[in-house]
């Protein structure tokens, strides 16, 4: 095994588990807080702010994937090797899980803690908006689509060099302000994983849906991209 190998997982897990920690303990920590509560737009932007600053101070790297279905997304437009998988998706789901487990640490850390949803993903009665099943996964698959788009784009060897991990970040943020709503937003099967183990009993039940769904979303905007936008460079 090479030791740059050992270097691109360590990465991926840090960065994963900073994802999950800054974006999920920005809803468990800080959304409800009385008084000063940042609300989801606070949310969304902490999951954005997660993406830019691990992708630049990890991208170089691993490409700072930090989520198993970005990973899947550009193995499948021939942008990452599909033998690495394997272990950029364990190393992603253990820097989730290790993230989720500091975090109910911190939250469970005061008398009468109230975790309430931790952050996990659901649908049907389990949706911030009581949005059913259907629409969890349409919108799902749709904007894990959008979001390979982008990170495609802005990657590409054409794109204005040192942007992508603002633009990334930022196109996360918006995924968020649409659909936390809707699903609580994934986009990422590590990030509803981790929260999952450590919260309400659903939410495991239904992580079936924000693995598939993610995965088969980025499939599709990785063959969208690669049909309708690539260039001959990419």
């Amino acid at each position: 095994m090479e030791h740059s190998t050992y270097k691109k997982w360590s990465a991926e897990f840090i960065g994963t588990f900073w994802l999950t920690l800054g974006g999920c303990g920005s809803a468990v920590l800080a959304a409800a807080f009385p008084g000063l509560g940042i609300g989801f737009l606070g949310v969304s932007l902490a999951f954005g702010l997660t993406v830019v600053t691990g992708a630049y101070a990890l991208g170089p790297i691993s490409g700072g994937h930090f989520n198993p279905a970005v990973s899947i997304g550009l193995a499948a437009a021939g942008r990452f090797k599909a033998s690495q998988l394997a272990g950029y998706i364990v190393a992603q789901v253990l820097g989730a899980i290790a993230a989720a487990g500091v975090l109910y640490l911190i939250a469970t850390g005061k008398p009468g803690a109230d975790i309430g949803g931790f952050a996990t993903n659901g649908f049907g009665e389990h949706s911030p908006g009581k949005y059913g099943m259907t629409a969890a996964l349409v919108c799902e698959v749709v904007m894990t689509a959008v979001f390979l788009i982008v990170i495609l784009g802005a990657t590409a060897k054409r794109a204005a060099g040192g942007f992508a991990g603002l633009a990334i970040g930022l196109c996360l943020t918006l995924i968020h302000l649409i659909s936390i709503p809707v699903t609580n937003t994934s986009v990422n099967p590590a990030r509803s994983t981790g929260p999952a183990l450590f919260g309400p009993s659903y939410a495991v039940s239904e992580l079936w849906l924000f693995w598939a769904a993610p995965i088969v979303g980025a499939i599709i905007g990785a063959v969208i991209y690669r049909a309708l936008l690539a260039s001959n460079d990419d």
